[in-house]
Parts: structure tokens; sequence; C-alpha cells
């Protein structure tokens, strides 16, 4: 008598019920395949690795209480073997490289779900990476290609910020306070403040307008 198969478990992360009663119903259309939880936030999200140790975590790239790079670079630690793919409702070559960096092995657009996730979780199981997109045949290259040249670690291409910094570029510009983007980021009002304070001289910003507009150019938040 043949032993069954174990199923590949899912966890799915999202804030809205309505995208995560939607991945959940294509996840188990597919035979195999186990919606093992949810979670509704940054900080349930890792907890919930922590304690169900998933095969896979769908994790929303803009979650409450920690945003979905601080969260996959703690899933990594916490449970090395859970493959993470980052959902997003928009797509750019410099937080596909963040996503690369934080650990995740694929970075899909909510919009393409219908049609990609599939391929997406087939992909990742194979120890593959997945970018959704007009960018997809290029980004994994062109970020291996970059490290391997030993070029500056800079997320966004032509300045020398860091992810840090620019996560925190993102969340002020997007109107958060020091103290809220703390909250986010989980560090101190303090150090937020350092970091833009440093921000603000290694960009030549004469104005708080001045990192907002950058931001705009930079697509890490929208006009």
């Amino acid at each position: 008598m043949s032993v069954a198969q174990k199923s590949y478990r899912v966890l799915v992360a999202d804030d809205h019920a309505v995208v995560r009663s939607g991945l959940k119903h294509l996840l188990e259309e597919q035979p195999g395949v186990e919606v093992c939880c949810e979670a509704t936030t940054g900080v349930e999200a890792v907890e919930n690795v922590k304690k169900t140790k998933p095969d896979m975590i769908l994790l929303d790239l803009t979650m409450p209480d920690m945003n979905g790079l601080d969260a996959a670079r703690q899933i990594r630690e916490a449970s090395p073997n859970t493959d993470i793919l980052v959902l997003s409702m928009h797509y750019t070559e410099e937080i596909a490289r963040e996503v690369l960096r934080s650990g995740a092995r694929g970075y899909m657009l909510k919009s393409d779900a219908n049609l990609e996730l599939v391929t997406a979780i087939n992909r990742v199981r194979r120890g593959e990476q997945y970018f959704t997109g007009c960018l997809a045949s290029t980004m994994a290259e062109n970020f291996a290609q970059t490290k391997a040249d030993g070029s500056d670690d800079s997320v966004i291409a032509g300045t020398s910020l860091t992810p840090r910094e620019a996560e925190i570029i993102q969340l002020l510009a997007q109107g958060k306070s020091n103290k809220e983007a703390a909250g986010v980021l989980g560090v101190s009002t303090r150090t937020v403040e350092s970091h833009r304070n440093h921000i603000m001289h290694k960009m030549e910003f004469e104005s708080f307008s001045d990192m907002v507009r950058f931001a705009i150019r930079k697509n890490l938040v929208e006009p």
C-alpha cells in the first residue's frame, strides 16, 4: 500500500479578507496544496510561521505592524525551509531587488494571481525564482550579475541608498510620522530621525518636499 503524498502547506498573509479568500480558493483547487494558516499583519505572519512551519508563505508587501520585507527577513531566520513568495499591487525593479535581498524566492503582482499563481508556486517549489511583469526574464540575472561584479549594494539604481534608507523614504513619503515609521520598522523613533537626517544630507535634499518628489520619481510611492 503506497503512502499518501504529503501536502504542500501554504500560509496566506494579507490584511484584506477578500484577497486572502481569493488566494485560498485558488490554492485549494490545486491537488496536493493545503492552506494551513492565515495572517492579517506582518507580526502575525512571522508568529504563525514560527508555530506552523509551512512549506511556503504568500506574503503581502504592505501590511500593518510590519512590512512584508521585514517580515520576510524574520521568517527566513525563523524558518529557513519556508519558501517566501511576496505579493504586491505594484511592480518596480528596485522593489524586486529588495525582495531578493530579503530572502524571498519570488515577487508577483496581485492582479496576476489568477493567471500566474500556480506557475509561481510550482517554480518556487522547484527551487527557482519567480518574478512577474515585463522585467521577469531579466530581473534575477541582472541582480546576480551586479552582486558578482561587486557593484554597490544600493537598492535604488544611481544612488548610494541602503535598503533601510529606501524603506524610510518610502514610509515618510507615504505620510507616516517618524514615530509611525519606527513602529512599522520595529526600531526607535530616534533611529528613524537619525536615518532621515543622514538621507537628507546624503541625497542633498533641501526640504522634505524634495524627498517626496524623489520617492515619486523612483516609484516608491504613488503620486
